[in-house]
């Protein structure tokens, strides 16, 4: 693998031996309504079913593992990262595997119910603006006080790493597999798939899906240079509001085959679709790789490519606020699809 890149398949492969005692080895399913609409043979990657309700948890606790060698007894004062709420979870849940104090920079429009899990598994929370620079600066202040450790959502190397230890579980659990489908925020997940996937199978494809109104990952290919949302994006997935980054772009600009981005009425009737006929409950964001499925710009993609898994990125799905169901609308061309 290309030497430009925060990390190699080797790493993954580490993170793999490091994390696989600790989380869920999540089920693939599939569906015969989505394989009816989209006329492919569609597999899910059950992330929501994984430890503290999404994928986070794998890159967050290959991350603090690697703080923490057996060799050594000092650990760090303390872990701290700056979260929409996932990665957040993840990091208080891994930091407390290891007794560290962990500390969360979540902006104070991030789901309750993520909000309160960070609380429960012992981590404490510092709320900052919804900005990227507002959530680095408060981070970084809390850094100097606890004197910790930043663990980075998605730019970190050793998060990537944990995060491509997706596409080695569904490589094995899909084993005639012609593309990923994976929601796209920052990147770490993507990219780790990316590396994974292009090192072990490299004709299979790997497609990033993006809401539209944060479409950074999309602008970027399109540019061929790292394009940064210009300001805070307004979407209902709250989980990939960021913009990819300095240690995911390379690698996504390189090993990602394409970018779909999806309106956010399509988001949410994918969504629906997946609670009301798989009896799932992913979080908008999961949703988001479902509509790129399901769009009609993924009619173009080759007919060859016919098993595609999508990578159903979590669960913590805040139920006090679904005030969007009703708003759902079906978006063409799937007006009769029947719900």
């Amino acid at each position: 693998m290309c030497a430009q890149y925060c990390i190699s398949f080797a790493d993954v492969e580490k993170a793999h031996v490091n994390i696989q005692d600790f989380i869920h080895l999540t089920p693939v399913l599939t569906s015969f309504i989505f394989n009816q609409v989209t006329g492919r043979n569609l597999f899910f990657k059950c992330e929501l079913f994984q430890k503290t309700g999404s994928f986070k948890i794998r890159g967050a606790l290959n991350a603090v593992k690697g703080l923490t060698p057996a060799t050594s007894e000092e650990k760090p004062k303390a872990v701290v990262t700056h979260s929409s709420g996932n990665h957040g979870q993840a990091l208080a849940y891994a930091a407390k595997l290891e007794g560290i104090p962990a500390y969360i920079v979540v902006p104070e429009t991030a789901p309750n119910c993520k909000k309160l899990a960070i609380q429960a598994y012992g981590a404490s929370i510092v709320y900052s603006e919804q900005s990227d620079e507002s959530r680095e600066n408060v981070t970084r202040r809390i850094m100097e006080e606890t004197e910790g450790i930043m663990v980075h959502p998605n730019q970190e190397p050793a998060v990537i790493a944990g995060q491509g230890t997706i596409a080695m579980e569904v490589l094995n659990q899909v084993p005639l597999l012609d593309a990923l489908v994976v929601p796209v925020g920052g990147g770490g997940m993507v990219a780790g798939i990316a590396i994974t996937v292009k090192a072990l199978r490299p004709s299979v494809k790997v497609y990033a899906a993006e809401p539209l109104n944060a479409d950074d990952c999309y602008q970027s290919k399109l540019k061929g240079e790292l394009t940064p949302n210009p300001y805070p994006p307004e979407t209902i997935a709250d989980g990939v509001k960021s913009s990819i980054g300095l240690n995911t772009w390379p690698i996504i600009r390189d090993l990602v085959d394409d970018v779909f981005t999806v309106t956010e009425d399509e988001i949410k009737y994918a969504t629906q679709l997946v609670w009301e006929r798989m009896k799932l409950l992913i979080e908008p964001t999961a949703g988001v790789a479902v509509a790129a499925v399901l769009s009609q710009h993924f009619q173009t993609v080759s007919p060859e490519v016919k098993n595609i898994c999508i990578v159903l990125s979590g669960g913590n799905v805040d139920l006090t606020s679904l005030t969007w169901v009703k708003q759902a609308e079906r978006p063409a061309p799937y007006q009769s699809v029947s719900v």
